[in-house]
């Protein structure tokens, strides 16, 4: 069973506008396992340290307010290529120009109020699991149609 893992934390405004089983089931459809999954109100130090990239930017206290405005679903997922794919299924940050078919293209207009945060790259989401989630919080179990998604070589 493939073990790379990532983060996605469904925004606020996705949680106020009740999409989160829409974007909870595209994944688990495409054939992802929620191996973590966490429903909280996000903190300002928590927020400082996951988004310190853009911490000093004059909009940053935007963002902290925003995703204070509500809680929020952190959830790993795990799955071959798991990173890259979500990624891909997220479409880009702003989300008046991502793509139909993406949760962004087909659910939000905004760049910040964008229904998802992902991470970047499997690398980030190491990192982001680690942020999140405590090792305990994280479990190991069989999806039924484990054989039905992966070809047998790729099942390791």
């Amino acid at each position: 069973m493939h073990k790379e893992q990532t983060l996605m934390i469904v925004k606020p405004d996705a949680l106020t506008r009740g999409l989160v089983g829409e974007i909870v089931g595209r994944c688990e459809r495409k054939g992802f396992q929620i191996v973590g999954m966490k429903f909280m109100h996000l903190t300002t130090d928590l927020l400082e340290e996951h988004y310190a990239h853009i911490k000093d930017k004059p909009f940053f206290p935007g963002v902290v307010k925003f995703m204070q405005s509500a809680p929020s679903l952190a959830i790993v997922f795990q799955g071959k290529n798991v990173a890259n794919a979500i990624r891909v299924m997220a479409g880009t940050t702003n989300a008046a120009e991502a793509l139909p078919g993406t949760l962004r293209g087909d659910y939000a207009l905004s760049i910040q109020q964008n229904v998802v945060h992902v991470s970047e790259d499997l690398a980030a989401a190491k990192a982001e699991v680690a942020r999140f989630f405590k090792p305990d919080e994280l479990f190991h179990y069989d999806r039924a149609d484990f054989a039905a998604i992966y070809a047998e070589d790729e099942r390791n």
